[in-house]
C-alpha cells in the first residue's frame, strides 16, 4: 500500500514539475531582415498593442527616454558601416532608444544592446549616433507597435516607426557605392597577389602544370608590397619541382632570411632542411 501511495505522490510531483501552460505573449516579438545594397540589416523588437489606451503623451510620456517597443532592447544590426545624421556607425549591433515629443522624436543608437528596457544609468559615451526626426500624423490608428524598412534604394532606407496615429522615419545611408566601386576596381584590376599565390600553391599540391605554378608565384611575389617568408617558401618548392635548383635555393634563402627576421622557428627549420638537401650540405641545419 505504501508503494502505491508513494508512486501516486511521485507521479503527482512529476505533473506539477513538468506540466507547463503556454499562453500568448502580451507583446509579440518580430525579427526583420532587410538587404540594402550590399549591407544586411537585422531588426529585432517586441510589439505592444494599444488595447484602448492613449499611447503618446500617456503610456509613453513625452520627453522621456523610451525603449522603443516592449521587453528587451530593440536591436538593429548592420553587417557594414552606415551613416546616420552624418555620423558613421561601425558594423555591429545597436539598441534603438527614442525620446518622443509632440512634434519631433529624438532617436538614439546605443552601443550597449544588452539591457532589458532602458539602461539603469544612461551613458552618453555609448550613444554612437543620434538624430531628430519629424512626426507624420497617420489617417488611421495603428493598434500594434510596428517597425519597418521603408523607401529602400540601393544606398538609402528609412527605419520606420509607427504606433497609434504617429509615424517617424529615420534616414540611413549605406556605403553601397563605395563597396561596389571597390569590387569593380578589384575585378577590373585583375587577380591580386593572394589570388596568384593561392593558384600557384594549388597547382603545386595538385600536381598540375608546374610552369603555370612557377609563373603565378613569381607574379604573386612581384605584386606583394611587403615580402613574405611563406610566399618565398612556396616559390622554393615550386622551383624545385620545376627542376630549377638554383632558383629554389635562392628562394629558400630569402624565405629563411625573412623567417629569421620574423622569429618564425617553423619556417626557419623548413628552409634549413630544404637547403641542406638542395645544396648537399647535411649539416646546414645545425
Amino acid at each position: 500500500m505504501k508503494k502505491i501511495v508513494l508512486s501516486v505522490f511521485v507521479s503527482f510531483l512529476s505533473i506539477v514539475t513538468f506540466a507547463q501552460i503556454e499562453t500568448p505573449a502580451a507583446s509579440t516579438s518580430q525579427k526583420i531582415e532587410q538587404k540594402v545594397g550590399l549591407t544586411n540589416v537585422t531588426l529585432e523588437y517586441s510589439r505592444p498593442s494599444m488595447k484602448g489606451r492613449k499611447v503618446f503623451g500617456d503610456l509613453v510620456p513625452y520627453g522621456n527616454l523610451w525603449r522603443t517597443g516592449a521587453n528587451a532592447n530593440t536591436k538593429i544590426t548592420f553587417s557594414d558601416e552606415v551613416i546616420i545624421n552624418d555620423t558613421t556607425l561601425k558594423a555591429g549591433t545597436y539598441a534603438v532608444y527614442t525620446k518622443p515629443s509632440q512634434r519631433t522624436w529624438d532617436v538614439y543608437f546605443y552601443t550597449d544592446s544588452n539591457n532589458w528596457g532602458n539602461p539603469q544609468t544612461w551613458d552618453e559615451s555609448k550613444v554612437a549616433a543620434s538624430i531628430k526626426v519629424n512626426i507624420y500624423p497617420l489617417p488611421i490608428a495603428i493598434e500594434t507597435f510596428t517597425m519597418s524598412f521603408d523607401d529602400v534604394t540601393n544606398s538609402t532606407a528609412n527605419l520606420g516607426i509607427m504606433w497609434e496615429n504617429v509615424y517617424v522615419g529615420v534616414p540611413i545611408t549605406f556605403m553601397t557605392d563605395k563597396a561596389v566601386s571597390a569590387n569593380i576596381e578589384k575585378v577590373m584590376g585583375g587577380p591580386s597577389a593572394n589570388d596568384y599565390y593561392a593558384a600557384a600553391v594549388y597547382y603545386l599540391e595538385a600536381d598540375k602544370d608546374i610552369n603555370k605554378s612557377k609563373m603565378w608565384i613569381d607574379k604573386a611575389i612581384a605584386m606583394r608590397e611587403q615580402p613574405a617568408f611563406w610566399y618565398y617558401r612556396q616559390q622554393s618548392l615550386i622551383y624545385a619541382k620545376a627542376g630549377d635548383k638554383k632558383g629554389a635555393i635562392a628562394a629558400a634563402k630569402k624565405s629563411l632570411e625573412l623567417a629569421t627576421e620574423a622569429g618564425n622557428e617553423d619556417y626557419i627549420a623548413l628552409n634549413k632542411k630544404s637547403l641542406s638537401v638542395w645544396e648537399g650540405k647535411p649539416n646546414a641545419d645545425k
